[in-house]
């Protein structure tokens, strides 16, 4: 029996907000979709275009407030090819959250208070 990895969701409560900030922190983008019949929640499925693994953001219609993400210990890694670049654009947007230089490392924070590490693709 053989396991492999499908997705991660995360909650989202401004999918219009989430999927910009995805497509343009980390050029993610939507690679298939799930609308509930009754408009009651939505199901984004956003890819790399480069590996199969999938971010699932879910969405739901009567949410009113944001997640509650506890100690927020929970985050996605992402590589990058041009790791000075990716820090600039994010500085840019104003979404670096933490920066650690002495490992190479810094996580960015989406719009529902998700943290991300970017990574160089080289370590």
């Amino acid at each position: 029996m053989k396991f492999t990895f499908a997705h991660n969701s995360l909650n989202v409560l401004d999918l219009d907000k989430s999927l910009k900030f995805y497509r343009e922190a980390l050029g993610l983008s939507e690679t298939r979709r799930i609308q509930a019949a009754d408009g009651s929640f939505s199901l984004v499925f956003l890819g790399d275009g480069r590996t199969p693994h999938k971010l699932e953001l879910s969405w739901l219609k009567d949410r009113e407030k944001k997640y509650d993400l506890g100690d927020n210990e929970f985050h996605l890694a992402f590589t990058v090819d041009d790791y000075k670049a990716a820090h600039d654009r994010h500085k840019e947007m104003g979404c670096v959250c933490y920066e650690n230089e002495a490992m190479g490392l810094y996580f960015i924070e989406d719009p529902d208070g998700y943290w991300l590490e970017i990574l160089p693709e080289k370590r």
